[in-house]
């Protein structure tokens, strides 16, 4: 535990960091999918936008996501937040969990438009895109007050 002790900051930054990073994705990616429901199908824009929500995905979400994770258990070890007593721990937790559903709707969403068989609207992605806006404000507050 001394280990944790000591560099408890680096790896509550680098947890910060990763979670910027994949919010940056999580807020991003439905974003271009409102405007590629804009396309033609088989246009220039279709295959740039799916070139780009492709790459968001994979090299920017994905490791992110597992960054946010990895560095977030290893605080979770570093401290007594479950056996504190205290409810906003299990909360955000909560409120990661329904993220990561969040993460994988997305590429639910990518393979759609990859194959040509999007369904949903523009406007459906933009009232998706503000989904992970509230999570984030919910994470932040939690983290940082502690209300409970």
């Amino acid at each position: 535990m001394d280990f944790f002790s000591e560099y408890r900051l680096w790896i509550l930054s680098f947890h910060i960091i990763a979670f910027v990073s994949w919010m940056a994705g999580l807020l991003y990616l439905p974003r271009l999918f409102v405007y590629h429901c804009q396309t033609v199908e088989g246009s220039e824009a279709d295959a740039m936008l799916m070139t780009m929500e492709q790459r968001l995905y994979q090299f920017i979400m994905n490791p992110a996501m597992l960054a946010t994770y990895f560095f977030g258990l290893l605080l979770l070890m570093a401290g007594d937040y479950l056996r504190s007593g205290e409810i906003w721990i299990y909360v955000k937790i909560a409120l990661v969990f329904f993220l990561t559903v969040f993460h994988f709707m997305c590429a639910i969403w990518r393979k759609a438009f990859s194959l040509g068989k999007n369904d949903h609207s523009s406007g459906f992605f933009r009232f998706m895109n503000e989904v992970p806006t509230v999570l984030l404000v919910s994470v932040v507050l939690l983290a940082v007050l502690r209300p409970f």
